[in-house]
């Protein structure tokens, strides 16, 4: 194994063989190697590194890695590490940076990137502007080809990406995109703006990081472009940005989705006290919610008492009715945020869902009391309530399921909050309340 051959030649103190090896590696994997070494070994490794490599596997180191080595690097080895960083990295590093470490960033960069700095910072957080990054190739419709090709050439190596460039006006205004492939395989006399795209998706600095993946997701780009109010490019959203949106997106609404605060940091990063205050605020509001459940059948001991079989039915009502709720929920909430449904289909959602909850709980009604009827455990007036119960919850569930994260999305809420233990406690408190309003009227 790699790593262990590493560790190995570290411990030898074999510097010479380790940089070679270290040479031919990937940065994320000598990030990763780096990352369970103890400060003082960590840092010598990280020095012996080329430098273009040492900036390449800082950038992939974690926030905590990163404060390491900053603090103990020198005021010179910073600023070469900064002015190698491509300008939404450092962005992303400021931001994670507790204030000492920050002055010492700054000081260490230059006026005209403090500038950039302290704009982008003003950008609210989770918005498109606080994504982007100003490393993208800008060129001008009166270019021509050769002109263009030379500009790449020249500036290509600090840039993001080259594969996509961007045409702006005098005023930096966005005209349109032009691929490097067509620049390349077009007459080097031809103008930019004879190959200009002009039809082009964009989002503006202040629209949702949620927005911005959507669009990346629905179109497939690689990047996108970023413009002010007055339709100014002020920079790039890049793909390997949006993935890592993506996947806190998606671990915050898995966390909302179990009844939780989403956290900030890792699991493993995250202390006993933090976790514990990320779980206990939900867990009170779903303990009074089941305590509502225990005195609906407090409110019926009488029924209860007189029909004791229909004790035994509870469990069930209420695990297929919580169900139905989350099944039909977790559907609803996935539609969201992916854009498949949005508030105007609130009266297709009900439509749907209405009918497939009267199919669902016919079929279920009907098992129900053929299994009662067949086994006679019940008779004939308890199996139907229970039939008819189980078919009105399933019923009621599923519309619940479909519609809470709706309106949750119209309250400017979170809609995962709508799902999981939440749904279920509310389903149970419907489905002892129809449970026992069928059998009064029934069985009394």
């Amino acid at each position: 194994m790699k790593d262990e051959r590493i560790l190995e030649l570290i411990e030898q103190k074999n510097y010479i063989e380790l940089k070679k090896e270290l040479s031919d590696m990937n940065e994320v994997d000598i990030s990763e190697i780096l990352e369970e070494l103890e400060q003082n070994t960590s840092l010598l490794v990280f020095r012996i590194l080329p430098k273009d490599v040492a900036v390449e596997v800082f950038a992939h180191f974690s926030a905590e890695k990163q404060e390491e080595i900053i603090s103990a690097v020198s005021d010179k080895e910073l600023k070469f590490i900064l002015g190698e960083l491509f300008f939404d990295d450092m962005i992303d590093l400021i931001e994670e940076m507790p204030a000492n470490i920050v002055n010492k960033i700054l000081t260490n960069s230059t006026h005209e990137e403090r500038v950039l700095i302290n704009q982008f910072l003003k950008y609210p957080s989770h918005s498109a502007g606080s994504l982007m990054t100003i490393e993208y190739v800008e060129l001008k419709k009166n270019m021509t080809i050769q002109e263009a090709l030379a500009h790449i050439k020249e500036t290509g190596l600090s840039k993001e990406t080259i594969y996509t460039c961007y045409v702006t006006d005098n005023k930096k205004k966005l005209e349109g995109i032009v691929s490097l492939r067509n620049l390349v395989i077009s007459d080097s006399d031809m103008k930019v703006g004879d190959l200009l795209h002009e039809e082009i998706i964009y989002v503006e600095t202040h629209d949702d990081q949620g927005t911005v993946a959507n669009l990346f997701t629905k179109y497939g780009f690689m990047a996108m472009p970023v413009v002010d109010k007055e339709h100014r490019l002020t920079g790039i959203i890049t793909f390997d940005d949006i993935m890592e949106v993506i996947e806190d997106e998606n671990t915050e609404d898995m966390q909302r989705m179990a009844a939780m605060t989403p956290l900030e940091t890792t699991y493993l990063d995250s202390g006993v006290l933090e976790l514990s205050k990320q779980r206990i605020p939900w867990l009170l509001v779903l303990m009074l919610g089941a305590s509502v459940t225990g005195g609906i059948i407090t409110k019926f001991e009488n029924l209860l008492s007189t029909y004791a079989i229909l004790m035994a039915f509870i469990p069930m009502i209420m695990n297929t009715g919580g169900s139905s709720g989350n099944q039909s929920s977790t559907l609803i909430i996935r539609g969201l945020a992916t854009e498949d449904v949005t508030l105007k289909d609130a009266g297709k959602v009900l439509w749907k869902e209405l009918r497939i909850s009267l199919l669902v709980s016919v079929i279920l009604g009907l098992v129900i009391y053929g299994k009662n009827v067949l086994t006679g455990k019940a008779g004939f007036m308890v199996s139907l309530t229970i039939s008819l119960t189980m078919g009105v919850i399933v019923m009621l569930a599923t519309i619940v399921g479909g519609m809470l994260p709706l309106a949750a999305k119209k309250l400017k809420l979170d809609p995962a909050i709508m799902a999981g233990p939440l749904i279920t406690t509310i389903v149970d408190a419907l489905a002892l309340v129809v449970y026992f309003g069928i059998a009064s009227t029934l069985l009394f």
